[in-house]
């Protein structure tokens, strides 16, 4: 399958998906680490892909999403951003009411 076509799926498949460095359990970087303790914090499951483990999405999802750091936040098919974004709307209670919302409309 296509990378392309193999992150299209993984986005469409994932009503919250982190793309990061490492697991949440076990983040490669601060900013993962930041951006999976905010997500944590939201009391969803949420999914995440390990671009050190997948080099090809690692490589390809910046151009796809326009977006050129990691982490990165989808939910619900969208975009949301990466750590600063991510951890200003924790900050703020926006995160936890987006994640929440998206999770409840997935189990309709």
């Amino acid at each position: 399958m296509d990378i392309i076509e193999t992150i299209k799926e993984q986005i469409a498949n994932n009503t919250v998906l982190l793309y990061m460095k490492g697991s949440p359990n076990a983040p490669q970087c601060g900013f993962s680490q930041r951006a999976s303790q905010a997500l944590m914090a939201c009391g969803e499951k949420f999914a995440f892909v390990d671009i050190l483990q997948n080099p090809d999405i690692r490589a390809n999802l910046p151009a796809y999403a326009n977006w050129p750091t990691f982490p990165q936040l989808w939910v619900a098919g969208e975009l949301v951003g990466g750590c600063d974004i991510i951890t200003e709307m924790h900050d703020s209670g926006e995160l936890a009411e987006l994640v929440k919302a998206a999770v409840a409309k997935a189990a309709e």
